[in-house]
């Protein structure tokens, strides 16, 4: 029975208590609501905290979420982060400074907000789901902490001179649009910057960051601005294994030609055109990916001197066949050309018969025109007689020394054609400039007698020259 009692009036005492939590949990909530209802009444969201005194100081720090991109063609790159501001405002002040209220977004709507946009912004926006990533912190001495989450989009002017094995330097730049230096001071915290040790970048290394705010003097005024400029170290892996080491295999495959026998012409030749349109094809993948600047980069000599190598190694070749085929021209035994009869008189070697009618006078140039003209006469009486007469004095001759007078009769009429297309149309004075230019080099290039010597020393030289090359240009850009 007396269990009973005891456990009856621990129950009422517990109730008890418990209704007088809800009760100041209710009074503390209606007091609160009050409280914000009383902050804002009579609140001029237009005027910003100490208006019309001192300049207001707004404090920031930034806590980056991540690096999305970085792109060279549009210079840009976009990074998701959180931006926290910090300032006092009097007229909210309500109680001791350990006070501290959380409230929503939507609370900045009916208070006044620093005007804080990027200098260098292309495109932004503020992330919502599953409610607007905003935050608001109201101290009892009037503090408030008002924080955003937002992807931003923001311009890099890059130096690409030595791309791919450049540095870059890429800002944050932080400004109030409005509020000029004699009304909003805007400053870095004491850690300015969070989370950039853990950000990762495929293309980049994040080497470090740097901090520093200025005055900067507009046409409206001079504001206040804070920059926050990130050291890149782009990253060669992928353009080694892309660009590098492709290039470098194609100009070794355009030296397997210096081992081809050079008699092989379409080998040789297939593979240094394969080669050179392959460099073309790397080259042109390049520059796709980059936007169109005026300046050379570090990659555009290294692919041009690829394709010289590539294409010298095809020129080796035409020198070498050129050599080869005019080495053989000269070797091959000429043939003496027919000497044209003597008036009067038949070359013995054009004829058979050593023995001719030496009675028979010989033709004049004039005569064996005026022949030709009856031969080719359109009067068909004419040439029926031209014709006849050539075949009575035919006749006269064995028929082996007759064909031979005919063969230098037709000689003659040939050569008496050259005479008169050569005196009615002189030789153009081009191509005898060309003549004697060709002559020219032809004694200034030194002749070589082993077309194989060119192969031998292109074996060589080539290798080396472009090691040296390669020396040359890490040591140059890899510093």
């Amino acid at each position: 029975m007396f269990i009973r009692i005891a456990l009856m009036l621990c129950i009422i005492t517990q109730g008890k208590s418990t209704s007088h939590k809800k009760s100041a949990t209710t009074e503390r909530l209606a007091n609160v609501t009050q409280t914000i209802s009383q902050l804002l009444n009579g609140y001029d969201i237009r005027l910003r905290p100490n208006f019309g005194g001192d300049p207001l100081y707004v404090g920031m720090d930034l806590t980056i979420a991540s690096f999305d991109s970085i792109s060279e063609v549009s210079m840009d790159y976009t990074i998701t982060m959180y931006l926290n501001q910090y300032w006092k405002d009097d007229r909210l002040a309500f109680s001791s400074e350990d006070e501290v209220l959380t409230l929503s977004g939507d609370f900045t709507e009916k208070i006044w907000v620093p005007d804080t946009f990027f200098a260098n912004d292309k495109n932004s926006f503020l992330h919502d789901v599953t409610e607007r990533n905003k935050l608001v912190r109201l101290n009892g001495d009037g503090s408030i902490t008002y924080g955003m989450r937002f992807t931003t989009t923001l311009a890099c002017m890059m130096d690409l001179h030595y791309y791919p094995l450049d540095n870059q330097n890429c800002t944050v730049e932080i400004e109030s649009y409005g509020y000029t230096v004699l009304d909003v001071v805007m400053y870095w915290k004491e850690t300015p910057v969070r989370g950039v040790e853990e950000a990762q970048l495929p293309q980049f290394t994040i080497m470090g960051y740097e901090t520093n705010d200025r005055k900067e003097k507009l046409a409206t005024g001079t504001y206040q601005r804070l920059s926050l400029s990130f050291k890149l170290q782009r990253n060669i892996g992928y353009f080694v294994f892309q660009t590098y080491l492709p290039s470098i295999l194609i100009v070794m495959l355009s030296w397997v030609s210096f081992w081809i026998n050079h008699e092989a012409t379409s080998a040789r030749v297939a593979l240094g055109i394969t080669t050179v349109l392959t460099m073309t094809t790397i080259s042109t993948g390049v520059r796709s990916s980059l936007p169109r600047i005026s300046y050379v980069k570090a990659i555009d000599i290294y692919l041009v001197m690829c394709f010289v190598f590539v294409f010298a190694a095809l020129l080796e070749y035409a020198a070498v066949n050129y050599s080869y085929w005019a080495d053989r021209a000269k070797k091959k035994p000429k043939v003496k050309n027919p000497t044209p009869p003597v008036e009067g008189s038949h070359t013995p070697s054009r004829s058979r018969d050593p023995t001719p009618n030496k009675d028979q006078p010989g033709r004049s140039t004039e005569e064996i025109i005026q022949l030709q003209d009856l031969t080719l006469s359109p009067i068909l009486p004419l040439r029926k007689q031209s014709n006849r007469h050539f075949q009575e004095q035919t006749d006269q001759y064995p028929p082996s020394f007759r064909m031979n007078r005919t063969k230098d009769y037709f000689y003659n009429i040939g050569k008496s054609k050259l005479r008169l297309r050569s005196r009615a149309k002189p030789k153009p004075k081009i191509s005898s400039a060309i003549k004697k230019g060709a002559a020219s080099i032809r004694h200034v290039i030194p002749k070589l007698k082993d077309v194989n010597l060119i192969d031998k020393y292109s074996r060589v030289i080539f290798p080396i020259t472009f090691l040296l090359f390669n020396l040359g240009y890490w040591l140059f850009y890899g510093n």
